[in-house]
């Protein structure tokens, strides 16, 4: 099942970003060699031969049942549409130096990379095959930053109103939604099997925020790719039998499988695109696997049990790929939205594959919990939001968690400090509710405007946090939730 991670035209080798100049590099590595050598002549006619020592380092759940917890954007876009400027990859003759360069290249690197900090495991490494090695490290510095959802460039002009005037510094766009890419990509498998569905000029959109000094957040869902699995079978997550499964909690549509690595490429694909056409971060979402049972009752196969990797390891080693052509290649941080409920619930962690403890520890920038309170289960008895009892966070019991945004957003965020206190492990960013979960029972929902939107926003200070990001499908905010800039 070893799948060989490869560099396509988007690949290091033609990046604008991070570039590093390989002459100058062999140029210094040849000093240093012969500098070596002489000093080995030298000891050698000076002592005995010793033998060098080598070291190592190893490094009851109250589950929402709301079918509705990722992300899901509903477009509201600008129509003009362009074709991004293609890249195209160079190459240098490791011989020659670019003598235009003032660069030095002994100058460090930037240290605020996250560092993976899992351990090496065997059934992981015979699976998937070992770890990519960059071909270049490129500086990385992190960003701080307090961002609003905006979809496939909805209301641009109040975003940028709202970054004008009050501590938001950021959005976050979409790239590729479950229903396709949504700017003019040229990455080959998605141009194949009909996923581009331009909705805005990327470039365009990016240098309107960048001109007013605000980051663009890519965003990418990953694993609900219903487009891709039904262009292509082999990719998405069948039965023992090899038929493809449709999944009941996921809108009865198809899941791209996250064992296969062509569909981790892909991802990576867009993103590096997104990356050269001037995006500031990229954030994956959907990174899980689906929820609920298949519209068959069949069960998903991935292979023989004890010779797979679970769902939480499978998941952590595609960010860390993902991290090395993305972070370590590019200099540029990546992020992964996660369910708030795995904060409190191991076993949805790993029914999800998920897991909070180690998510964090992939190498990824940031970590973004949906910490939406009306996406804790409720104590209704009539509805599918509720499982008669409510949730209990941070052992606070909310049986109405709606109608408490302060409370529920500050308990789970301080009941997952632990694990975002071990070394190496990434910011929290958590996402939080700037909608209003009307599908509720009456009595079980409150409306969310601006106090109920700062509300959270405070509560996460409060907790000793900084970043956030706000959600809302429409992409519509009240000015009045942010604090003034």
């Amino acid at each position: 099942m070893m799948f060989t991670m490869r560099r396509t035209q988007y690949g290091a080798a033609g990046s604008k970003r991070g570039k590093v100049h390989i002459g100058r590099t062999l140029r210094w590595l040849t000093i240093l060699l012969a500098l070596t050598l002489g000093l080995s002549l030298v000891t050698a006619c000076q002592s005995e031969d010793t033998q060098p020592t080598e070291t190592t380092s190893e490094q009851e759940t109250e589950t929402t049942v709301d079918e509705t917890l990722d992300n899901d954007s509903t477009d509201e876009t600008t129509a003009d549409t362009g074709d991004p400027s293609e890249t195209e990859e160079t190459s240098e003759d490791p011989g020659e130096t670019d003598e235009t360069d003032e660069t030095d290249a002994t100058e460090p690197v930037n240290d605020e990379r996250p560092r993976p900090s899992l351990p090496d495991d065997p059934v992981v490494n015979e699976f998937f095959g070992p770890l990519p090695e960059p071909s270049q490290i490129a500086a990385f510095e992190r960003n701080e930053l307090r961002a609003i959802y905006i979809g496939a460039a909805a209301n641009v002009e109040e975003a940028l109103e709202i970054a004008r005037k009050t501590e938001v510094n950021a959005v976050v766009l979409d790239l590729k939604e479950s229903d396709g890419i949504k700017y003019h990509s040229q990455v080959p498998l998605a141009v194949e099997t009909g996923l581009v569905k331009p909705a805005f000029n990327i470039t365009e959109v990016i240098e309107r925020f960048h001109a007013e000094d605000v980051k663009v957040i890519g965003r990418i869902v990953c694993f609900k790719n219903p487009l891709l699995a039904e262009a292509r079978p082999d990719l998405a997550i069948q039965d023992a039998n090899g038929n493809k499964l449709y999944f009941s909690n996921e809108g009865g549509k198809p899941f791209v499988n996250p064992y296969n690595q062509a569909v981790w490429q892909l991802n990576i694909d867009v993103a590096v695109e997104a990356i050269e056409l001037g995006v500031d971060e990229i954030q994956y979402d959907y990174v899980r696997f689906p929820t609920g049972g298949t519209t068959t009752g069949a069960k998903p196969y991935f292979g023989e049990e004890g010779a797979i990797p679970n769902r939480v390891r499978t998941i952590n080693r595609f960010l860390q790929v993902s991290s090395v052509y993305i972070q370590d290649e590019l200099g540029i941080p990546l992020g992964a939205d996660v369910f708030g409920i795995i904060i409190t619930s191991e076993l949805d962690g790993n029914n999800l594959g998920q897991d909070w403890q180690t998510v964090g520890l992939a190498g990824i920038d940031s970590v973004s919990p949906m910490i939406y309170p009306s996406h804790y289960a409720n104590n209704s008895t009539s509805h599918y939001s509720g499982n008669g009892r409510g949730t209990t966070i941070n052992g606070v019991h909310f049986e109405k968690p709606d109608l408490h945004p302060y409370d529920v957003m500050y308990n789970a965020v301080v009941a997952g400090r632990e694990a975002t206190e071990q070394p190496g492990y990434a910011v929290n960013r958590p996402y939080l509710q700037a909608f209003t979960a009307s599908y509720l029972p009456q009595g079980y929902y409150i409306e969310y405007g601006p106090d109920e939107i700062r509300a959270q926003i405070h509560a996460i200070y409060d907790a000793g946090y900084k970043e956030w990001i706000c959600w809302n499908a429409q992409a519509r905010y009240p000015i009045s939730a942010f604090d003034p800039d």
